[in-house]
């Protein structure tokens, strides 16, 4: 399979023309040096692209990086600074690299939101959370509602991070959306559908008084460690359908 080949199988279900509204370059953001004719043995997933994970990448053998987080979101870049030591480090390691941004947070059922949903044990998933007009999201339900403090427990365990919990709704839990990554922004739409707890990444300062004043429970799991799930899918869906070398690189940034 060659580069160009793997990006087509990636894309006919990650379907980036779904998303005009994601600013970043979906698809192949670095070609190799035959993109139409190198076979690709090798896979090595992250979460982001930066020189960190390129050498390693490529310190391990790999042909091709995949990325949530690829180099290139909507404007121009100078190859200068620290992006030159990117795009360095997979050009001259003849190492590609494919990013998929919102299409894999809102796949069903390799994104990151229906990755966490499924791994929580929710049901009933629809989606959820509206970002430049495509929706990224997704919303479900427990069948026997939970604490705040086991849904906290079971979000940590699943992403590898301390989650903190902002506990100023419910005591027991039965809605929660889902939206991976720096989405604290959206609670208000989690509470304007009246769910009991919305499960992001990021919460920042300025978005705590508007949760508190909703009245909903919030769970930040880290950007990083809610953004692990749709690249972890991925690399099982290649080895199991197309056989190749799967390796996941793992660098979180705790954050």
């Amino acid at each position: 399979m060659t580069l160009n080949e793997l990006d087509e199988w990636l894309n006919a279900f990650l379907k980036k023309e779904d998303f005009p509204g994601d600013p970043s370059r979906n698809g192949i953001q670095v070609q190799n040096s035959a993109p139409a004719e190198k076979q690709i043995k090798t896979v090595a997933f992250a979460v982001d692209a930066c020189e960190a994970t390129a050498l390693a990448a490529a310190e391990a053998g790999a042909d091709v990086l995949v990325v949530h987080h690829g180099l290139f979101w909507g404007g121009c870049e100078t190859l200068t600074g620290n992006f030159y030591k990117r795009a360095a480090a997979f050009i001259k390691n003849d190492l590609a690299l494919i990013g998929y941004h919102i299409p894999l947070d809102a796949n069903n059922p390799y994104g990151n939101n229906y990755g966490l949903a499924a791994a929580l044990g929710l049901s009933k998933l629809e989606p959820f959370g509206f970002w430049r007009g495509m929706s990224i999201g997704v919303r479900g339900e427990f069948t026997t509602p939970v604490s705040p403090e086991d849904l906290n427990s079971s979000l940590s365990k699943i992403t590898k991070t301390n989650a903190r919990l902002f506990q100023f709704g419910k005591s027991q839990i039965k809605t929660v959306g889902i939206i991976s990554g720096g989405a604290g922004e959206d609670v208000d739409q989690a509470a304007e559908l009246g769910l009991d707890c919305y499960i992001t990444g990021e919460f920042a300062h300025e978005q705590y008084h508007p949760a508190e004043e909703f009245g909903i429970n919030v769970i930040a799991g880290g950007h990083y460690g809610t953004e692990t799930m749709g690249v972890s899918l991925l690399k099982e869906k290649i080895e199991k359908e197309l056989g190749l070398r799967t390796l996941f690189i793992d660098l979180p940034t705790d954050l």
